[in-house]
C-alpha cells in the first residue's frame, strides 16, 4: 500500500509499519492518524501479514501531535458542543468523526480490532500519542535512545487514544496516574521499572529483536492467533470468569476440527506443523462474539 506519512513493507509475513515524518519527528497529523486506521484495517485481513512491527523513521518514534496545524490542533470542530448522547447515538456519523471523535483513540481502536499481532520497536522519543497508541500494541521494546511521556496533563489536556483503558491493564492503576499526572519524560529504564517495555536494546539491534518475536509468532496457527489476541483483551475484561469459558469452549472447538488436527499430528510425528489456515476465510462463524 502507499502512504504519504507512513512506510508500509512486508517481508517473512511481518508487516513493518513505519510511522514516516522523520523531518518532523514523525510527529502525529490527522492525515496519520487516518493512514493508520487504514494500514491496520488493511493488514487485519491480509493473509500475508502474520505479524506487524510498528516504528519510527530516524531518531524519533512520534514526538507526539504536530502541533503547529492552524486552528484546533487536534483537528476538532470547535462550534459541535458534544454531548455523551452524541457519543452513544451518533458516533459513526461522519461530522462525528471529523469534528468530535479523538483522532488517537480511532487508531488505538485499529490497532484493538486487529487480527494480528503487534510489535512496537519504540526507537526514540514516544510522547503523547506517540506513547499512547503503543498501549494498544501487544508487546513493547525499547531501545536505549527511547524517551517515553503521557504529557497531556502539562499541555491542559486529558490523555487519549483509550490510553485510560489500556495503561492500567498494562503497568496498573497507581503507576498509570503517576505518569499521567506528572506528565514526566521516562527513561528506557524507567518504562522498564514499570513493566510497560518489554527489554530495552542498543538501537541497532531492536527492530531484529522486534522481528525475532514476531518470526516466533508468524509459524503458528493464524486464525489461533487472530483468536488468541481478542480472547486474551475481551475475556480479561469480563465480569466473570463462566463468560471468558463460553468464549473459551467455542473457540477450542472449531480450532480442533481444522488447525488443530494439523497441530497435534505434526506434535506426535516430532515435526514442524504447517497450517494451512486463513484468516479471511477460516474464522469461525461465532466470530466476533462481542458484535
Amino acid at each position: 500500500m502507499q502512504f504519504r506519512t507512513l512506510d508500509y513493507q512486508i517481508n517473512e509475513n511481518i508487516l513493518t509499519l513505519t510511522l514516516n515524518r522523520p523531518e518532523h519527528l514523525n510527529s502525529f497529523t490527522i492525515e496519520m492518524a487516518n493512514e493508520l486506521v487504514a494500514a491496520f484495517e488493511f493488514a487485519s485481513s491480509d493473509d500475508e501479514v502474520r505479524a506487524i512491527v510498528v516504528t519510527g523513521a530516524g531518531r524519533a518514534f512520534c514526538a507526539g501531535m504536530d502541533l503547529s496545524a492552524e486552528g484546533n490542533v487536534f483537528g476538532l470542530d470547535e462550534e459541535f458542543a458534544p454531548t455523551m448522547d452524541d457519543m452513544e447515538t451518533r458516533l459513526n456519523d461522519p461530522a462525528v468523526i471529523s469534528g468530535v471523535r479523538d483522532t488517537g483513540g480511532r487508531v488505538a481502536l485499529a490497532i484493538f480490532d486487529c487480527t494480528k499481532p503487534v510489535i512496537a520497536a519504540i526507537n526514540g522519543a514516544a510522547v503523547g500519542i506517540g506513547a499512547t497508541m503503543t498501549c494498544a500494541m501487544d508487546i513493547r521494546l525499547a531501545s536505549e535512545h527511547a524517551k517515553i511521556g503521557f504529557v497531556f496533563n502539562k499541555i491542559g489536556i486529558t490523555p487519549e487514544a483509550c490510553s485510560s483503558w489500556f495503561l492500567p491493564r498494562i503497568v496498573g492503576v497507581s503507576q498509570a496516574l503517576e505518569w499521567t499526572y506528572s506528565g514526566d519524560i521516562l527513561s528506557p529504564q524507567e518504562a522498564l521499572a514499570g513493566r510497560f517495555v518489554k527489554a530495552i536494546y542498543p538501537a541497532d539491534q531492536l527492530l531484529e529483536e522486534a522481528y525475532k518475536i514476531a518470526r516466533r509468532i508468524t509459524q503458528h496457527s493464524p486464525v489461533a492467533i487472530a483468536l488468541t489476541r481478542q480472547m486474551m483483551y475481551r475475556n480479561s475484561a469480563m465480569p466473570h470468569p463462566l463468560d471468558a469459558h463460553k468464549v473459551d469452549s467455542l473457540s477450542i472447538y472449531y480450532c480442533s476440527l481444522d488447525s488443530g488436527k494439523e497441530g497435534v499430528k505434526s506434535f506426535l510425528e516430532k515435526r514442524q506443523p504447517e497450517f494451512s489456515d486463513k484468516v479471511s476465510t477460516d474464522m469461525p462463524d461465532f466470530y466476533p462474539w462481542w458484535k
